[in-house]
């Protein structure tokens, strides 16, 4: 009886495994045991095999839903913080490819101030276990490990399941993310990506019949938001020991009698909150659009059935801290329709010109008819006639005024502007 069989192989036991065999008798019944099991794995180890499968092989969990997020290579820890910092109950395992990179994203997390540790084939059975025992006990939040370090791991409650990198078996997606979802419980499993993986996310959902869900990495007013809420609800219900803390009450009562009741509130909450107003700040924004390979046919195709765009302006620009991926938001946002595509945009400091399917041009206008607001400022969207060169060097604006926010033509021409494709 082999328990997780091809791992066994590929972890260098081949020699060994032989030798046993060896000395086996011929007539023998034979038990492997995988989530994973490659045809040659079952070839070497016995003949005329039974499959026996639980489920259906390769499918996704229904409990367990799949987010993917694009962001630049060198953004991927920085996501992964945020990830975990807008979910505070947040449970979990976050995969990574090498043992190396498992001890690096532990450290930093750890030094970072999060409750989390690495598992991975470098620690002895003893530290193993310390670990685990610990991440059982919820002492510690989140634990980093290789895919082979986590098998055989049993944990029931995970709420997360976070891939730092995409493996590169995708079979071994499936028994990532079936890690949470267990027991009649739901489960979300994320992925981090560079904008070139498209491809491999899409071959991941047709092996698992499911859907990932496009996600972009939460801003820092979403984060500070979520953290500032879960305090206030782990205040509301936290247990009250008067039999502890009564004695101690009245010189607290007199110590903070010069404070209102509103500001005491104020100092409560900036007293535990502090961090994550100060870190997030100036956060800039880690998305990235995605990118996805087309065959000839593909592009041929797709330039023959693209939609005709009209072109829009509106009245907030980078230094209202709007990227290609806010603004796509955004525009979603107000006006929830299926198949609407966006074309090009061009991000200034004061404003932003953006391309949309002419076919849902009024039902965008209405969506932004009054009443939005992003990162504070009013914002309007109204058509524009400007239109590109055919090199696509410097456009022609209206120079008609706009909110208060344009210039005359001849200063727009003179103007740099942010160019994003």
């Amino acid at each position: 009886v082999l328990d997780e069989a091809d791992e066994m192989l590929s972890m260098g036991f081949k020699e060994e495994l032989e030798e046993i065999i060896g000395h086996a008798p011929n007539e023998r019944q034979t038990l492997l045991f995988s989530a994973t099991m490659p045809d040659h794995t079952v070839k070497h180890f016995v003949k005329n095999p039974m499959q026996v499968s639980v489920g259906t092989k390769n499918a996704g969990a229904d409990t367990v839903r799949h987010h993917y997020y694009v962001v630049n290579a060198r953004d991927r820890y920085l996501a992964l913080k945020r990830i975990v910092d807008v979910h505070p109950d947040i449970y979990g395992i976050i995969f990574c490819r090498t043992r190396q990179e498992t001890k690096d994203v532990a450290a930093k997390l750890g030094a970072d101030g999060y409750n989390a540790d690495a598992l991975h084939g470098d620690l002895s059975q003893a530290q193993r276990d310390y670990v685990m025992g610990q991440f059982r006990d919820k002492t510690l939040q989140l634990l980093v490990a290789t895919d082979v370090a986590a098998r055989g791991i049993d944990v029931n409650d995970l709420t997360h399941v976070i891939n730092y990198n995409l493996p590169d078996d995708a079979e071994v997606y499936t028994h990532r993310s079936g890690r949470t979802g267990r027991a009649g419980q739901k489960g979300t499993s994320i992925v981090i990506i560079h904008r070139r993986e498209m491809n491999r996310i899409r071959s991941i959902e047709k092996m698992i019949k499911k859907q990932f869900i496009p996600t972009l990495v939460p801003t820092g007013r979403e984060i500070c938001e979520n953290q500032l809420f879960h305090l206030v609800d782990k205040v509301q219900q936290v247990e009250v020991d008067h039999e502890q803390i009564d004695s101690y009450l009245p010189a607290i009562y007199k110590k903070l009698e010069s404070l209102s009741r509103e500001e005491l509130i104020k100092h409560f909450v900036s007293a535990e909150f502090n961090r994550f107003l100060d870190y997030y700040k100036d956060a800039k924004d880690l998305n990235v659009v995605a990118e996805e390979k087309k065959s000839k046919r593909d592009r041929d195709r797709s330039r023959r059935d693209s939609p005709s765009f009209s072109r829009f302006l509106i009245n907030v620009g980078s230094r209202n801290k709007l990227s290609p991926a806010r603004l796509m938001g955004l525009i979603n946002e107000q006006t929830p329709k299926k198949g609407m595509a966006i074309g090009k945009i061009d991000i200034t400091d004061r404003f932003a010109i953006f391309e949309a399917d002419a076919r849902y041009e009024q039902d965008l206008l209405k969506g932004f008819k009054k009443g939005v607001t992003f990162e504070g400022a009013p914002v309007h969207v109204e058509l524009t006639q400007a239109t590109p060169s055919p090199k696509r060097e410097k456009k022609k604006f209206s120079g008609k005024k706009f909110d208060g926010e344009f210039r005359k033509k001849k200063k727009f021409k003179k103007g740099k502007k942010k160019r994003v494709r």
